[in-house]
């Protein structure tokens, strides 16, 4: 039959993804000479093929104030 070649277009396409669904919470800890060891938290990509999360998060730089490292108020004035 002739319609045997021909196909249906499927109207909208892909449904869209929350890009929270495709994260992961990974935790900042300090060194080890530091009173408070875990300093906080950041999204990464899942890993995914050949793009592994730890990839993701090399090069990010945290800025972290040295009272919040040290528990100690009198050093609130560096970072």
């Amino acid at each position: 039959t002739m319609s045997a070649g021909i196909r249906k277009k499927r109207k909208g396409g892909k449904k869209p993804v929350d890009p929270f669904t495709r994260k992961d919470w990974y935790d900042l800890r300090a060194p080890a000479f530091f009173t408070t060891r875990n300093v906080g938290k950041t999204l990464v990509n899942r890993t995914q093929g050949t793009r592994i999360a730890s990839d993701y998060l090399k090069g990010r730089v945290v800025t972290i104030n040295l009272a919040d490292l040290q528990a100690n108020e009198d050093y609130a004035y560096s970072n």
